[in-house]
This record gives C-alpha cells, structure tokens and sequence, in this order.
C-alpha cells in the first residue's frame, strides 16, 4: 500500500472498488459504520491524489446527490499480475522459438519503443541524449544513481534496480530490450557490463563516446 493511502482510506477505495456506478457520502459511511464527518475527511486527500472523482448525481426524493467514484489511477491502485502474465508469455514464447530467436525478438521490440521516442532525440548531443535517456528510464521505473558518469572513451549509465528483476533472473534475454532501446536511442553502441539478474549488485551501461 502506498505510504499516503491510510487504512481507512483504503477501506474507502475498496468499498469503491466493488460499486462501480459510484457512492454518496451517506452510502459510505452507512456501509463503513463511520460518520460522515469522517468519510468527508478522507475523500478531499484521495480526490487531490487522483484515486477518485465526483461521479454522477443520484436523484433522490429531494435535491441530487453527489456520488464518488474510482478513477483509473484508482483502479491501478490495486494488485496487478503483470509478472506472472509475462512469465507465461515469455516461457511459452522461449519453448516455440529458443533463445536466440526471443533474443532477436527482444531486440525488436526494443527497436519499435526507441522509434516511438526518437523524436525527442533528434539534433541533441550525445550528453544531452543521455540526459533525455536518463529521464526517460526513470519514467520506465528505473532508480538511476548517477544520471551520468564518464571516462576519456566511455559513458556510463547506472540504476540500482532492474524493473524485471524477476523476469530477466529466469529469462536473460529480456536484458536485450532495454539493450536495444538505449543503443537506437543515443545511435551509440553500447555494452551491459553488470547486470542484476546476473547477480550484479547493479544494471550499469557502457556508451561509446
């Protein structure tokens, strides 16, 4: 659970969760046994934070009343089973295809996301590539330690987490994606000279000046 979601909170969201069409203030703290002072203090925070959102007017015997419902921040705030799914995904895929082939496989999609984003790198310097790079890799959930080091030949980029650890530890040749996105992004070639799923203590690329 995110540090700035409480307990209650969450029994907020998850009460949402299950009605879809959206509840009122009294609908929740009716089910909740809370008051509705209470609810009122919990619902400003999630709506600021983008978990939830006013959702239509429920008409009632008197004046409308306004309902919350769940966004779509809202619903990804919830457990998903990405890496279970992709395991099967790439587990299947290695047993039809063997691993060079996946590997080349991989390396496209790689190529297909870097061409998604080249424009944001076309007319830049090498450097200011690899700024671009760094901030992109931090969006993809990558905790870089140094946005850029450098020797007299070489560049190197360094994140302390791998966003597929548990993939890449069964799967090496996942390694190939992030390989090829960087590569086609700065048109450097470049080398994964430490690896996390090889039981490095981190991910650390080596770009050609």
């Amino acid at each position: 659970m995110p540090s700035n979601i409480s307990p209650r909170q969450r029994e907020i969201l998850d009460l949402l969760l299950k009605h879809r069409a959206g509840l009122s203030i009294n609908e929740i703290s009716n089910i909740l046994g809370i008051s509705r002072n209470a609810i009122q203090q919990h619902l400003p925070s999630l709506e600021n934070q983008g978990y939830i959102q006013t959702g239509e007017l429920k008409k009632t015997a008197g004046r409308p009343i306004r309902t919350f419902v769940l966004t779509e921040k809202g619903l990804n705030f919830f457990p998903k089973q990405y890496a279970w799914f992709s395991e099967l995904i790439l587990t299947n895929l290695k047993d039809e295809m063997g691993s060079e082939a996946l590997k080349v496989y991989l390396q496209k999609l790689g190529d297909t996301l870097a061409q998604s984003l080249i424009p944001k790198f076309e007319g830049k310097s090498t450097e200011e590539r690899i700024t671009e790079l760094a901030t992109i890799m931090e969006d993809l959930g990558f905790q870089l330690t140094e946005k850029q080091q450098s020797t007299e030949t070489h560049h190197y980029l360094e994140a302390c987490n791998c966003i597929y650890h548990d993939l890449a530890q069964k799967h090496h040749e996942v390694c190939e994606l992030d390989k090829t996105l960087i590569s086609t992004l700065l048109n450097k070639n470049i080398e994964l000279v430490n690896c996390m799923a090889k039981g490095g203590h981190n991910c650390r690329f080596k770009i050609e000046k």
